[in-house]
């Protein structure tokens, strides 16, 4: 058992991660303020992309900066849906267009892109516009906190280990082609979320973006991933949370383990489905249980179907194009 949990578990990256999000979870206990808890996203994307490529405090900085303009601009851009979705677009296009200089890039555009549009939806689902606005003001009033945290992690590894390079990659020759699916599968989800009004839209969204990980092959296999993940941890969220009372305690507890898991396992179906268990299992504590999983599990197929879709007409289009190119005459 031992063995199995080292092998699952990133330990070191569960401990940094419990350093940044817990104080969000004390925070809200104390305040009562549930915004708190979603600042605790915040944390984790900042934290996740700064362990992996090294990042000295002041480009976690940048990265900070960067989700909070991307943040106000789709929440500011909420009431109008046209605008928002075509955003949203542009928001997951930049964020694999960054590969053009450097292929883990894609790392830093995704903890942008993900905590960005999941606050701009979450923050408005089903609250008035003043009760949106003061939530959102929260976070960003808030969010120096897990700046200051996530700094605070880097320099402490930095004076551990010793200032290692901070490292991108080599520019990514074939950027341009999974920017415009993704461009492509966020626009179509976040249209679709918009004029049928979904609820957790976030999660369209989020699957459509992060289905598109290469070829159609590469793509088909993480949406299997996310599948598995879905169908496996949401029933079984839901089934606990019948047994269980609602609970404020365990509502942010299990927000607090949904978080965690971004981060803390090696393979990426074990996570996955982990996160959909904890956000079922949260959504019973709160008393809203009832449809989570069925939504969680369509949620995913939809937005992870454009993402498909997306990935195969981008390749269909540049076979054409390059078929053309070399044809003579």
């Amino acid at each position: 058992m031992r063995d199995l949990l080292s092998r699952e578990v990133k330990t070191s990256e569960l401990l940094r991660a419990l350093i940044v999000v817990g104080p969000m979870v004390a925070a809200y206990f104390i305040s009562r303020e549930t915004a708190l808890l979603n600042l605790g996203l915040v944390a984790v994307s900042l934290l996740i992309p700064a362990l992996r490529q090294h990042f000295p405090p002041k480009v976690v900085a940048w990265h900070y900066l960067a989700i909070l303009v991307t943040f106000a601009a789709l929440f500011l851009a909420a009431p109008v849906k046209p605008l928002f979705v075509v955003l949203t677009a542009l928001a997951g296009f930049l964020a694999v267009a960054g590969t053009r200089y450097g292929e883990h890039f894609r790392t830093l555009g995704n903890w942008v892109f993900i905590p960005a549009v999941y606050l701009a939806c979450e923050v408005r689902e089903g609250v008035s516009a003043s009760e949106a606005i003061r939530h959102a003001g929260v976070i960003v009033a808030s969010s120096p906190i897990a700046l200051a945290l996530v700094c605070a992690i880097q320099i402490c590894d930095q004076r551990l280990r010793g200032n290692a390079a901070t490292s991108f990659g080599p520019p990514a020759a074939d950027w341009f082609l999974p920017a415009a699916a993704t461009a492509m599968a966020v626009f179509a989800a976040a249209a679709l979320v918009e004029i049928f009004n979904l609820a957790q839209g976030q999660w369209v969204m989020w699957s459509a973006a992060s289905v598109v990980v290469g070829d159609l092959t590469a793509s088909t296999g993480k949406l299997k991933q996310r599948a598995i993940g879905a169908f496996v941890g949401a029933p079984f969220g839901f089934l606990a949370g019948l047994a269980l009372p609602q609970s404020r305690v365990g509502y942010a507890i299990a927000i607090l383990a949904a978080t965690l898991t971004l981060i803390s396992f090696s393979r990426y179906v074990v996570g996955f489905g982990l996160r959909c268990f904890f956000i079922a299992l949260a959504a019973s504590f709160a008393g809203g249980v009832s449809g989570i999983a069925e939504e969680r599990i369509v949620n995913v197929l939809i937005g992870g179907t454009f993402g498909l879709i997306a990935v195969a007409l981008t390749e269909i289009v540049w076979l054409r194009v390059m078929r053309k190119t070399r044809s003579p005459g």
